[in-house]
């Protein structure tokens, strides 16, 4: 019986000291150790909020340790808020630390510009005091804005109004005063804002014009959008994270949306980046006049469709439509297309990508409530690819569907086109076969492009490039960096350079 009540004072004790939660420290002793000297929280605009940065900090002794104290040296009135461990708050007391172990400190920060004096927005996180006393440096640069967003009242958030219907689109429409961007300070856009009908929508060279989630611009019938950038001064079109991490983040707006009836748009050296879709395009104003004239300009990053065209009208010159989700460029529902001395080059790998870079057709395809299947078709009226680069990490790049319903009418000159059929899959299909030359002349399949990066969409073409000296004369003498092409004419955007 004895030897039955010795084993269990001894499990007892093991139990009871394998839940014991308090263990021995001591005073920390002024080593700690951190992941970073300084927590640069990039980019924000006033009053947005940051994303959360973190710090590990490492005790690397033998011996647990107790922090005294962890704050702010701005204490309660500084802009950063952090969380130790789990906890928020912006001071802590006797926070403990294993032997050999680290905690997570999480730092954040929202900044009314206004409340600063100057833009350059800094603290430190304070570990310990006296002698002991460590510090990290936070830097924030906040940036001051023009803010345009629909009203609240009691019925909920402002939605627009299109053709008489609520839309259900949060949003508002541009007052008079506002139809004029200026480069003087950026503009940040909350639900989409719409161009009224019979307006125009000026944007100056160097504007910035940064979109929340869910939002977008938005060009209402009879509506126009004049974006004159220059080659020095683009204007900008994204999303309203500023950090770092943003940067190369697809789908964080909406589109630039030309409503059907929309007219005379036009886009000069722009630049659009990580949005959903970067332009959609409805339907022709005018037979003869462009819906949208589009140069110079740069379309990275969306994560469905870099332009989306719908039975409408459009015109591009050195145009560079890189990484989407779907088709750099989707010509649909017939219309009129033009295109000279464009890159369209989809080498997207954040998930799989069923469309090719560049797609054409002529009819749309839809289920009724019926669950039938039908199909509405569009006369194209043309489909024009001169002096361009198509391009892609899929084998098949550049796809015509064409509905014996309508018109269908292309031509394709002088052109690279990734296309490698190798199941031979599209051989009966008559609009891919690229030796007719009553549609094709000079096609250069699955040639080698030599671009600079196209992970960072860096679609610049090297001295290896097949691209060099394959086009002929046009009336688009510059390419998009403003170089002749006067000696020799490159296929797509850009005259070729020596990396």
């Amino acid at each position: 019986m004895r030897y039955i009540y010795c084993i269990l004072v001894v499990f007892l004790l093991i139990i009871s000291s394998s839940c014991r939660k308090d263990f021995e420290t001591m005073p920390s002793f002024g080593n700690l150790e951190f992941s970073k000297d300084t927590v640069f929280l990039d980019t924000i605009f006033s009053n947005i909020g940051s994303a959360t940065y973190n710090l590990k900090v490492y005790n690397k002794s033998s011996n647990a340790i107790t922090i005294p104290e962890i704050k702010l040296e701005n204490g309660i009135a500084s802009n950063y808020r952090l969380n130790v461990d789990g906890t928020p708050g912006k001071d802590f007391k006797n926070i403990e630390i294993l032997a050999n172990d680290s905690l997570y400190v999480f730092v954040e920060t929202t900044i009314d510009f206004n409340t600063i004096t100057n833009p350059l927005y800094t603290d430190k996180i304070l570990f310990d005091n006296g002698n002991n006393q460590q510090d990290v440096d936070l830097v924030t640069l906040v940036q001051d804005a023009h803010f345009i967003f629909p009203a609240k009242n009691n019925m909920g958030i402002e939605t627009l109004t299109i053709d008489g219907k609520d839309s259900k689109i949060q949003g508002r429409f541009l007052k008079d005063s506002e139809l004029t961007f200026t480069a003087e300070k950026p503009y940040v856009i909350y639900g989409y804002v719409a161009v009224p009908t019979n307006k125009t929508l000026t944007i100056n060279a160097g504007a910035k014009l940064h979109f929340h989630r869910n939002s977008g611009l938005i060009v209402d019938n009879k509506a126009s959008l004049k974006a004159n950038g220059t080659l020095s001064k683009k204007i900008l079109f994204q999303g309203d994270r500023l950090e770092h991490a943003f940067n190369d983040v697809p789908g964080q707006w909406g589109t630039i949306w030309m409503r059907a009836g929309s007219k005379e748009n036009i886009l000069n050296n722009t630049l659009i980046k990580n949005g959903i879709v970067g332009i959609l395009v409805d339907s022709i104003g005018h037979n003869t006049t462009p819906t949208l004239t589009i140069k110079n300009t740069e379309i990275y990053n969306n994560s469905s469709y870099g332009i989306l065209g719908r039975n409408t009208n459009i015109l591009g010159e050195n145009i560079v439509i890189g990484n989407t989700g779907q088709s750099s460029l989707a010509c649909t529902f017939g219309g009129t297309y033009n295109f000279t001395h464009a890159t369209f080059s989809n080498f997207w790998n954040n998930s799989l990508r069923q469309l090719p870079a560049v797609l054409v057709n002529n009819f749309i395809a839809f289920t009724n409530n019926n669950g039938q299947e039908n199909i509405i078709t569009r006369d194209l009226l043309a489909a024009n690819f001169s002096n361009c680069i198509i391009d892609g990490n899929n084998n098949i790049e550049f796809f015509l569907e064409k509905s014996d319903k309508s018109l269908f009418n292309y031509s394709i000159k002088n052109c690279m086109i990734k296309f490698n059929d190798i199941n031979n899959e599209l051989t009966n299909n008559q609009e891919l076969k690229f030796d007719n030359t009553a549609h094709y002349q000079n096609i250069y399949l699955n040639r080698f492009s030599n671009f600079k990066d196209v992970a960072s969409n860096n679609f610049n073409i090297g001295d290896k490039s097949e691209a060099i000296n394959k086009g002929f004369l046009t009336t688009v003498t510059f390419d998009i960096l403003g170089v002749n092409r006067a000696s020799t004419i490159d296929l797509g955007a850009y005259q070729h350079i020596t990396f």
